[in-house]
């Protein structure tokens, strides 16, 4: 490795002595030519050529905008969506401007001042003026739209609306569940991450008497149109982020650290298939955090409707304590003793425990009952 090292140091010094040699030889090229005989190739080309660039870059750069125009996301299916593409608009149409101002002075002053004989630069210093203006200008026009980003920023991130659908949404590799509250007490119960195993992915905690209803679905979420959808983002294992395009919701769900976004959505999904004339059309929810090789996989459809086919289909749904018991009667002694009844409603058949041994951690079958 040291020889290595060496051997590389010299042909590094090699290349600094060539390059060394051959600036001072230009060096001394132009300090023995004069304005007179300095050659001047192709310079009216030169000139030609930066007014050609500047034209046919205009030209591209706007056919380039109207080509894209038919892959951009339609009009935002949310009220702050709509604010947040207002905005975006507004930022783009001012940097436009500023983009095309100064690329076209850029090229227009090169082509305009190209060398002539007899040409002199115009020394110019200093004018405090003009820097005053040039800094003045972008900087109240940057601190308005730093306003308006911090003001939509904190709306979308404030709390939700007091009858806003709370919704629990968890990434992980790679597919994301989803957690409603049940119908009886639409409260969405507490977690707690040492509790998630293979029956229990979300670590429901079933000490909080709100969680015996909640249910969970992996393959769907189903919101009320016109209704805010208060959203409760976390991540099982590595960085995701939930992506909802035609909402412009996007937040990233961080381990250890649960994260939100509130949203109205205002037209449903039936009305987005008639406007995009696309019977096949669902929004969707995605990751656009590379999370692994199933990162692709990552998708989950968003069903917007109306109140009647939300509440239908919220009926249909098995609450998740149901489905752990089922698969393991013994669960109900991980559940507080004063919830037990409670959780039994749950359960079309469990294996009913011995209080003293439940209180000891170990859990003995007993009795049968039909529930």
């Amino acid at each position: 490795m040291v020889y290595l090292v060496g051997l590389l140091l010299l042909v590094l010094l090699g290349v600094a002595i060539a390059i060394a040699a051959k600036l001072q030889k230009v060096m001394g090229s132009v300090q023995s030519n004069t304005e007179a005989d300095a050659p001047v190739p192709n310079n009216k080309i030169n000139g030609a050529m930066w007014m050609f660039f500047l034209i046919a870059g205009t030209v591209g750069a706007v056919w380039s905008y109207l080509s894209a125009r038919n892959y951009f996301l339609p009009e935002a299916s949310s009220p702050h969506g709509r604010e947040t593409d207002s905005q975006f608009w507004l930022d783009m149409s001012l940097l436009t401007i500023a983009f095309f101002i100064v690329n076209f002075l850029l090229f227009f002053f090169a082509w305009k001042y190209q060398y002539k004989k007899g040409y002199k630069a115009t020394f110019y210093p200093e004018n405090h003026k003009l820097e005053l203006i040039w800094t003045a200008i972008p900087a109240v026009i940057m601190a308005v739209l730093v306003f308006l980003g911090f003001r939509s920023w904190t709306q979308i991130m404030s709390d939700a609306p007091a009858d806003a659908q709370v919704i629990e949404i968890m990434g992980k590799q790679f597919g994301w569940i989803v957690r409603y509250p049940g119908i009886q007490d639409n409260k969405l119960g507490n977690y707690n991450f040492k509790l998630i195993t293979s029956d229990n992915e979300m670590g429901v905690d079933y000490s909080d008497e709100a969680s015996m209803d909640d249910f969970i679905n992996p393959s769907e979420m189903h919101v009320e149109v016109g209704k805010p959808v208060s959203l409760k983002i976390r991540a099982r294992d590595v960085l995701h982020s939930v992506f909802i395009p035609h909402m412009r919701v996007k937040m990233d769900a961080v381990p250890g650290m649960p994260t939100k976004f509130w949203f109205t959505p205002d037209k449903s999904t039936e009305q987005m298939r008639a406007e995009l004339g696309n019977p096949n059309f669902d929004y969707e929810i995605a990751c656009t955090e590379v999370c692994g090789r199933g990162h692709f996989a990552m998708r989950l459809r968003l069903i917007v409707e109306d109140k009647a086919s939300v509440d239908a289909w919220k009926q249909q749904q098995k609450p998740l304590l149901s489905t752990i018991l089922e698969a393991d009667p013994k669960f109900i002694s991980k559940i507080p003793e004063k919830l037990r009844a409670k959780a039994m409603d749950y359960a079309p058949y469990v294996e009913e425990v011995d209080s003293t041994t439940a209180a000891t951690g170990s859990a003995a079958a007993a009795t049968s009952s039909l529930r």
